[in-house]
């Protein structure tokens, strides 16, 4: 997929939607072999998702070993809308608190009073973190009104050739 291709599909209004959200799933290959996907809070500045967390962070391993992610940001409803985006990782260890991390955070439903505890908790728990940057290097959105998953459009294309036939 082209650079031109992705930023098509990227820059559609209901993949502006879902970037939009708090939390996508992070998929990656641990350093035993087996996959993982875990639900992780992130950012998207208009050309990378930023993703950060802790300097101790199990799934840091598995990113230096194998830095190929995928991605799924997607709603709770039906029909759901899923955005899919595949990428490299690139690890940045920042000491602080990544300016990411607390704007990713900032979307959460807190008070005023919350968000000040909530950050002065984080600024005394975390000496650095570590920002998972992912350029897209492959994107796809399912609608399921527009677009389909592709084993469905293939199911979609043989039923119509059946018909006529």
């Amino acid at each position: 997929m082209g650079p031109d291709e992705i930023t098509e599909v990227l820059n559609r209004p209901l993949s502006r939607e879902l970037l939009a959200r708090d939390v996508t799933r992070l998929a990656y290959v641990a350093t035993d072999g087996t996959p993982r996907a875990v639900p992780i809070a992130f950012t998207w500045n208009g050309t990378e998702i930023v993703m950060c967390t802790s300097t101790n962070a199990p799934k840091l391993a598995g990113l230096r070993a194998n830095p190929m992610v995928a991605l799924t940001i997607d709603t709770e409803v039906h029909p759901p809308k899923i955005l899919l985006i595949r990428g490299r990782a690139e690890l940045d260890v920042v000491a602080g608190i990544p300016d990411e991390y607390l704007q990713m955070n900032g979307s959460y439903t807190m008070t005023a009073e919350q968000r000040v505890e909530w950050e002065a908790e984080v600024r005394s728990l975390y000496d650095g973190m570590v920002r998972i940057v992912v350029i897209p290097t492959w994107a796809k959105l399912i609608d399921f009104e527009t677009t389909l998953p592709s084993a469905v459009e293939e199911l979609v294309r043989e039923r119509a050739e059946r018909q006529r036939a």
